[in-house]
């Protein structure tokens, strides 16, 4: 479990009429709002487009690096007009011939407007922007992540590295708002963990607030902790009553598990929204109210996720990724989902039949190999497994078989010494219509026939010896 808190200071009261930092023309109120959680992998345009079906109020994106974006050129998908960020891949600084540019952010610029909020990896100012000002036009805030403890994060002094160097953290939002929020009219906001001293959490959210941010979110645990371990609120009416004192937005993040869930907790703690990850990643129907249903069985979300990932062509392993946590593990179909390695197999597996042409369409566009293709791979590796399976003894009775077979026998070729099998005549057609080699329904292996029959000695046969 994470290090044991000390009790916070009493936290000041909050005025009847509490100021609000004011929300730009473009941006959006975090207020009232539950919401979906920044995650790699899971937060990509199909996850949100399904979060935001069953009823999510705001959707982030993954965390993107700022250095990954700058540099990107935005252009319009022509078949789903889905808004896409690519660039030329660095491979290291290795020159690869004809390489194709890679995605990397995708947006839908109707269902998500006014609505997304793009979570950026950064450390620098001027780093953070420049990318910045490449998305502001087509989100409704910027949200920068200093919360994320895993090391791709925060080798770079991103992520959760930022709560130990406040000042770094506070000069970033200090330039986004003024030179991003400001001029494009957006929000921008930060995402935090708790420290382990009350104290600590209460000087650096007082100086986070002071900004110009829109908003805050802060995830219930202390950057050691791992999502196994509860999240610790006791941080968070303190935490809350400095956001609103400010008149900045306040989201709980850490172990939300419903629409309901995150209201109760409003009320409970004070905060102004609650924001849902792992157990919208698990099914995103947990955006329903008790009220509208609740949580959907698994196949009718993974029936939804399906259509969205086909109509965003996503990468196929990012969409298997996400299957392998929509499907239960018990499920017949898991294993068969799992080892689909396509949008058409895949979709077969799970009896989804009317949408094999889209599926066959999309696995086209984004590379994926044909059906017929995939026939012919698996049927290469029955034949070759085949080949491999089969022991010496029953590779010398074959061979003692197809020399039978072109009027020969093992005894007598091995003694006459090492020829090829046009020199035996083995390979063209007999005058008794014996079977050629190369016209045996399973031939053996060339180099098995050439080393048996330029053996020293006959082998005799365990069929025939």
């Amino acid at each position: 479990m994470g290090s044991p808190t000390k009790s916070p200071s009493p936290a000041p009261s909050i005025p009847s009429t509490a100021p609000r930092v004011p929300i730009p023309p473009n941006g959006v109120d975090y207020r009232g709002k539950i919401v979906l959680a920044p995650m790699v992998r899971s937060g990509e345009l199909p996850s949100r487009l399904l979060a935001l079906k069953y009823g999510a109020d705001l959707v982030w994106g993954p965390e993107t690096i700022d250095k990954s974006l700058i540099g990107c050129n935005r252009h319009i998908n022509p078949r789903n007009s889905m808004v896409e960020f690519s660039r030329i891949p660095s491979n290291g600084g290795r020159q690869i011939e004809a390489a194709k540019e890679s995605i990397i952010y995708r947006l839908d610029p109707q269902r998500e407007k006014g609505r997304l909020i793009f979570q950026i990896g950064t450390a620098s100012p001027d780093l953070a922007v420049q990318a910045g000002k490449m998305i502001a036009g087509d989100v409704a805030g910027i949200d920068v992540n200093a919360g994320c403890p895993k090391p791709f994060s925060t080798s770079g002094g991103m992520g959760a590295a930022l709560l130990q160097t406040p000042d770094r953290l506070v000069s970033i939002l200090t330039a986004l708002v003024k030179e991003v929020g400001t001029p494009f009219q957006i929000g921008i906001s930060v995402k935090i963990r708790i420290l382990d001293e009350p104290e600590r959490t209460r000087d650096l959210v007082t100086r986070l607030c002071a900004t110009g941010i829109t908003g805050l979110t802060v995830h219930c645990r202390t950057t050691p902790m791992r999502p196994r371990e509860r999240a610790i609120r006791d941080q968070l009416p303190m935490i809350a009553s400095i956001c609103k004192n400010a008149g900045v937005a306040i989201l709980a993040n850490g172990d939300v598990e419903s629409r309901d869930h995150g209201h109760a907790l409003m009320k409970e703690y004070g905060v102004d929204g609650a924001m849902i990850a792992t157990c919208a990643e698990a099914n995103s129907s947990c955006f329903r109210s008790a009220e509208q249903g609740g949580l959907l069985p698994w196949r009718d979300v993974v029936r939804d996720y399906m259509e969205f990932c086909l109509e965003c062509e996503n990468k196929w392993g990012n969409t298997k990724y996400l299957l392998n946590q929509l499907i239960p593990g018990k499920e017949k179909v898991f294993q068969s989902a799992k080892q689909s390695k396509s949008y058409w197999t895949c979709c077969k597996a799970l009896g989804f039949e009317d949408l094999l042409e889209r599926a066959r369409i999309v696995d086209e566009v984004i590379g994926r190999p044909s059906i017929e293709e995939l026939e012919e791979g698996q049927q290469q590796g029955v034949n070759k497994k085949s080949k491999k399976n089969k022991s010496p003894a029953v590779q010398k009775a074959m061979l003692t078989e197809t020399a039978k077979a072109a009027g020969t026998n093992g005894s007598s070729s091995a003694a006459n010494g090492s020829r090829t099998g046009k020199d035996r005549g083995v390979g063209s057609k007999t005058g008794n219509n014996s079977p050629a080699l190369d016209e045996m329904p399973n031939p053996p292996d060339a180099a098995a026939v050439s080393m048996d029959m330029a053996a020293a000695a006959p082998v005799a046969s365990p069929l025939h010896g």
